[in-house]
């Protein structure tokens, strides 16, 4: 089924002054639908080209790459009493941060959907045919939102992702009434508004490598030296983190504790580039870590503990059979490492307060 849609505006601002009368007009409105495209496959930060918006009256799209600045559209998304209504919303507030400074009153109908019983990740299109029967086109999903000019059937499409927004947020605000869920949506979507934009602490970056367990304290400093390096040129550069040194590359490093360039080399995954340009950074990391010669050895792959794998199924049982009985996927409720903390003993935080606490948490603490 097609639904028609709400009336739109076919032109997309590119001056300053239809800048500013478009955020006077979202800053009077008390609820807005809000989402971007942006490009970020060859850059470290995203480059932001398109912002479209839409109130229960009117949609159209702002042009950032035909505008000195987006500044007047700050004042609207950090407005409190105006609602942002977004799907899927942290990336598109991470790409916007620069321009709000701050975000308040934010609203995902991505989070709002699985708490009423949609899948945890469901899409926008899915959710926009499954509760208003109107099937979105596909044709557009690979545009290249950088290039110019934009035809209307492009912004058709971009505009077809903010039309649905606002009445997707009223329908899911009824059922989540009915199932008296509103106070765990108020929960869910308060981080929102103070998470968005911080990005990547360098000294940090080592937080989200994998494989570091059991390593012994010298690659440990290393990986954080390493991390921070890369994260901070990528910024200064704005390359992408793989462009600079690729996580394949950089944990064999971590494992190898190279002590030379030849060395440097000798890692498959090391690109010539990198060890001619960088080679030395490398390597004066690699000292600076104290790594003793030879390097300690690496940690013995421990064995599936069958006691520990067998407590971890037993609590996903639980997850399921309570997500079962309340309608929710149940990633909803606990994810698997939330279940596997909890089985070596330790409450995962998101267990352990706000309404999870005494929906899954006291049932997983009583099959302990």
């Amino acid at each position: 089924m097609h639904r028609s849609k709400m009336t739109s505006s076919s032109a997309i601002v590119t001056s300053a002054a239809a800048l500013e009368a478009l955020a006077a007009e979202l800053g009077a409105a008390p609820a807005i639908a809000l989402d971007t495209e942006f490009m970020r496959e060859r850059t470290y930060r995203a480059e932001l080209c398109l912002v479209q918006v839409a109130t229960a009256r009117t949609a159209c799209c702002v042009d950032p790459l035909a505008l000195d600045s987006l500044e007047p559209l700050a004042a609207p998304l950090a407005s409190p009493a105006t609602l942002k209504v977004l799907h899927a919303a942290r990336q598109d507030l991470e790409v916007l941060a620069p321009v709000a400074g701050r975000f308040a009153a934010i609203f995902d109908t991505q989070v709002a959907a699985a708490l009423a019983g949609f899948a945890a990740q469901i899409g926008y299109g899915e959710l926009v045919s499954r509760l208003l029967g109107v099937t979105l086109a596909k044709a557009h999903t690979r545009t290249d939102w950088a290039k110019r000019p934009l035809s209307a059937e492009q912004v058709d499409y971009a505009l077809d992702d903010v039309r649905y927004l606002l009445p997707l947020r009223d329908t899911l605000l009824e059922r989540l009434d009915q199932l008296g869920r509103l106070d765990w949506l108020t929960e869910e979507l308060e981080p929102l508004s103070h998470s968005a934009g911080n990005g990547v602490d360098p000294d940090k970056a080592w937080q989200r490598l994998k494989g570091l367990q059991g390593l012994d304290p010298g690659r440990l400093a290393l990986a954080a030296a390493l991390a921070a390096w890369r994260e901070r040129r990528a910024i200064d550069r704005n390359r992408p983190r793989g462009w600079i040194l690729d996580d394949i590359a950089l944990r064999e490093i971590i494992l190898r504790v190279p002590r030379s360039k030849p060395e440097l080399a000798a890692i498959p995954e090391m690109q010539e580039g990198v060890v001619r340009n960088s080679g030395d950074d490398l390597l004066a990391m690699v000292d600076a870590a104290g790594i003793p010669q030879p390097a300690p050895p690496l940690p013995r792959r421990e064995r599936p503990d069958p006691a520990l794998a067998l407590l971890v199924k037993k609590l996903a049982g639980v997850n399921q059979e309570v997500a079962a009985a309340l309608g929710l996927s149940p990633e909803v409720l606990a994810t698997r490492r939330d279940l596997e903390q909890l089985a070596r003993g330790a409450m995962p935080d998101s267990l352990a307060r706000g309404w999870r606490r005494d929906v899954i948490g006291a049932p997983l603490r009583a099959a302990l």
